[in-house]
This record gives structure tokens, sequence and C-alpha cells, in this order.
């Protein structure tokens, strides 16, 4: 009796040993959910959508994008943290969701404890625009400005701890800048109220500015990445002036933590071909850099991100308000 029962415990044991990989071999075999945590609209939600079309055609399932918006994206991130970890409920989000709780009291998760990195997808250098109407048009120019008009300037920013906020923080610190933070809920009312001169600047991702500046409504006096943007070679970046000074937003896929890893890697190889298979061709003319890369890249690179953007809030005492 005994060794039938020891029998059974390792039977059962290395069947479940194998429901990891058997799950993998049939993933997915139903509709996933990828949860955008913010608006519709955006370089987040463009990118995000596009993901999820491409997975859907290289899987023969449906990847579907619902929006949940709130709480500076901290609601639909929750609802993922909080999802059964199969694979059929998955997070696409910008680098926003690991610096927003360093600005809170409170967060009902954890991001390296609750979430399972999946891949990262993009990064975004960011545009430092400016109403048309201002007079300069260079970063020299804005330093000088801010300078001799201290508490004139006004700049945008999204969420607390977003990207843009941070590489806000980070340029009035650089160029010494004396100017105010105007927060808003999205990017569209921000370049609305660019456009009209009801604000100063706005540093967000190149590829929301595009079509402004394109058309002539505002003025991209420079961009935050190490190098010019391919698509704007006549704009310099703000390293030139600065030295040293280098900031992009970022964009990757998430499930929750638990999920089994043998998904969590059938995922990423996923995702790799369809950054090889199309986005990359679509986005970077855009002003997007795509990346491909293992799960082990995208969490030490999110690590890495991290460290750097509590420093920078700490410095500079960001706090939700």
């Amino acid at each position: 009796m005994q060794r039938r029962t020891l029998l059974a415990a390792m039977l059962a044991a290395s069947s479940l040993c194998a429901a990891p990989g058997a799950m993998a071999d049939t993933y997915p075999s139903r509709q996933v959910r990828i949860i955008i945590p913010f608006p519709p609209g955006g370089t987040l939600d463009t990118l995000g959508r596009n993901l999820a079309q491409r997975l859907s055609d290289q899987t023969g399932q449906s990847f579907v994008v619902e929006n949940r918006a709130g709480g500076n994206g901290i609601i639909g991130a929750d609802a993922v943290a909080k999802s059964a970890p199969d694979g059929y409920t998955l997070m696409f989000n910008a680098s926003t969701v690991t610096t927003t709780p360093m600005t809170m009291k409170s967060v009902p998760f954890d991001v390296v404890r609750d979430f399972q990195p999946i891949s990262l997808v993009a990064q975004a250098p960011l545009s430092v625009a400016v109403n048309k109407a201002l007079p300069f048009n260079d970063v020299k120019g804005l330093l000088a400005y801010a300078k001799s008009h201290p508490g004139e300037l006004t700049f945008a920013v999204g969420s607390t701890g977003s990207a843009g906020y941070l590489a806000t923080e980070l340029l009035r610190r650089a160029g010494d800048m004396n100017y105010l933070i105007v927060p808003y809920k999205g990017s569209a009312p921000a370049y609305q109220d660019l456009v009209g001169g009801q604000i100063s600047g706005f540093i967000d991702p190149v590829l929301g500015a595009m079509s402004y500046y394109k058309g002539g409504m505002l003025k991209v006096i420079a961009v935050t990445s190490k190098a010019r943007v391919p698509t704007l070679p006549e704009v310099p970046t703000v390293g030139e002036t600065v030295p040293g000074y280098e900031f992009y937003s970022w964009y990757g896929l998430w499930g929750p933590a638990r999920m089994p890893i043998e998904i969590a890697k059938k995922l990423n190889a996923e995702v790799n071909k369809a950054v090889e298979s199309g986005m990359r061709d679509k986005f970077e003319p855009q002003g997007l850099l795509l990346k491909t890369g293992s799960i082990e890249d995208f969490a030490k690179f999110q690590g890495e991100d991290m460290a750097r953007a509590q420093k920078i809030i700490t410095e500079g005492n960001i706090r939700a308000e």
C-alpha cells in the first residue's frame, strides 16, 4: 500500500513538471487579452495595437487590446498583476509602470515581484517641442531664455513619474532652469495647448510630435536620444548642448508573475518575430527604436532603468499629488 502511494505521488509530481511544457505546446488555444492601462491614442496605444494584430496573425489566435485607464496607469496594471498566470492576460505598457510607483505612497503591486517580463519592444527618443512664437530655436536659446525670464516658461508633463516628466525634470536641473511644470492627463490636450500658446513646451516621444512639427504648428528644438533621429536629421540632440544628457521612454510586454516560463519564452519569440517581420520597418521611420532580445535581457534592462529613474525622482523630490 505504501509503495503504491509513493508511486502515485511520484507520478503526480512528474505530471506537474510536464504540465508547463505541455501548456506551452498548445498556447495560445483561445483569445488573449492585452491590457493597456491608458486611454486610446498616443504612441503606447498605437504600438500596442500593431503588436496585438501581428501576434494574432502569427499565432492564429486573437490578441485583443483592452484600454483600462485610471490612476496614472495603476488600475490596469493591477488588474494584470491579479489575473490568472496562464498567459491569457498580458500588459503592454510604457516605462511609466516602473516609475510611477516610486512617486506614490501606496501602490497595490510591486513591479519586480508581481510581473513577469516578456519582451522589450521599443525605445522612444523624446522631442523637446516648444510653441513656435517663442524667440529661440535650440536648447542653448531655451536655457538663456529660461534664465532671463525666470518662472515665465511652462512645460506640460503627463503622469507623475512618466518618461516625459523625468526628462523634463532632468533638463531643468541640467540647465539650472526655472520654469513651471503643468500636469496633463494626456498628450492630445497638451499638444492642443502647446500649439495654442497656453503652454510653452512639452517633452514627449518623437512619434507624438511628428505631425505637429511637420505641419509647422510647433518647433522641435532637440531630441533626447544619444544620436540624432534619422527621420529628423536637422534636429540636434540635447546632449549637443548639455553634455551627457540622454533619455528615452520605452515599451514592453509583461504577464503576471508565476506564469509558466515556457509560455513567456514562447511569447518572447513571437514578439521578436513581429518586430523583425514588419514593426521595425513601420515604426523606425517614425522615430521609434525597435528592440529584440531575451526575457533576461528585458529584466536586466528594466532593473538598470529603474535605478536611474529612482535617482532622478529622489534628487528632484518628485511626488504624485
